[in-house]
């Protein structure tokens, strides 16, 4: 049986903590390619060619890392934080610190063996990558916008010349991800079916298709949603603690974001959307809880096309599981 590697992850670098016969050996690496091979190095140093490393599901900071490992032969488990500060309250974990995380999920790792975490295909990595730097090329438009356009009439040329540029790569880049869908035969399937959803648009089927592999690592529709954490949060204890609902912001961010503007379009134009809505506010329920569970309503809606390979039908009103 390999040893357990637990990996505490962050932006910039991580802690591994190898356990073998109820002992430690840790370090720290950064987070980068050469890090990586900097923890190959010394996992053969320390005579563990095969491991089974497990690291939390943190933002997208994992990913290279699980990648690497998984391309390296390693079984590589990526788990929810929630599995991890459960099993630290289990076992009385007090100390909070990076390295004493790292070893936690390797205890966690040793005594649990989590399912295996399978990399992406080679097509949804392209794909991701490029929906990213689509993310990331808006978002710098988004700021030369928001600078101030009352300044200095250079300064203002300036901006509309950054913002001509950026233009032009959000265009290049929006056609290169649609030959990409179109030139693989699965994802423009999946493309089409999505697009026969009211409120579903480009982003939404680029960010789906490439974050979820197009629902193709889940079985039920409630593992997509804890994945996204989409899963409302209430605040109440007793008769006396009352707080207001939210978003249990746990999953994945980017899913999140993309999907909140076409759940707020599918609550005007989707009549299953539109009708969920409705009976939700006639209970009183609050704003956020309301959009929250519409961005639920349109995931169970578009992962019931992807997995029953139909289009959208209004009429149509089963629950998907």
């Amino acid at each position: 049986m390999p040893l357990s590697l637990g990996i505490d992850i962050a932006k910039k670098k991580f802690d591994a903590a190898l356990l073998r016969d109820g002992k430690f050996k840790t370090k720290v690496f950064e987070n980068t390619p050469a890090g990586f091979a900097a923890l190959s190095t010394w996992l053969k140093q320390h005579g563990a060619d095969k491991v089974h490393a497990c690291m939390e599901a943190t933002g997208i900071f994992y990913e290279g890392l699980a990648v690497f490992l998984a391309d390296a032969g390693h079984a590589v488990s990526v788990v929810n934080p929630f599995q991890i500060k459960s099993f630290g309250e289990s076992v009385l974990s007090r100390t909070k610190t990076d390295k004493a995380d790292a070893r936690l999920i390797a205890r966690f790792c040793e005594a649990l063996v989590p399912s295996l975490w399978l990399p992406d295909p080679p097509e949804i990595r392209q794909l991701k990558a490029l929906g990213r730097r689509k993310d990331a090329l808006i978002e710098m438009r988004t700021q030369e916008l928001n600078r101030d356009l009352s300044a200095e009439a250079r300064v203002q040329e300036s901006i509309q010349s950054v913002v001509a540029v950026l233009n032009k790569e959000i265009d290049d880049i929006s056609k290169r991800i649609k030959d990409h869908i179109d030139n693989h035969p699965d994802l423009k399937s999946k493309s089409d079916l999505l697009r026969s959803i009211p409120g579903v648009g480009d982003a939404s089927i680029e960010a789906i298709l490439s974050e979820t592999n197009g629902f193709a690592k889940f079985s039920k529709v409630e593992q997509v949603v804890a994945y996204m954490g989409l899963s409302p949060k209430e605040k109440s204890s007793g008769s006396s603690v009352r707080g207001k609902a939210g978003v249990c912001k746990t999953g994945n961010r980017r899913l999140r974001k993309i999907l909140y503007m076409p759940a707020l379009v599918a609550i005007q134009h989707n009549p299953m959307v539109k009708a969920f809505s409705q009976r939700l506010k006639d209970k009183a329920k609050n704003g956020k809880l309301i959009a929250c569970a519409c961005m639920k309503k349109l995931v169970q809606i578009m992962f019931g096309v992807i997995k029953n390979n139909l289009p959208f039908d209004p009429a149509y009103n089963a629950k998907f599981s």
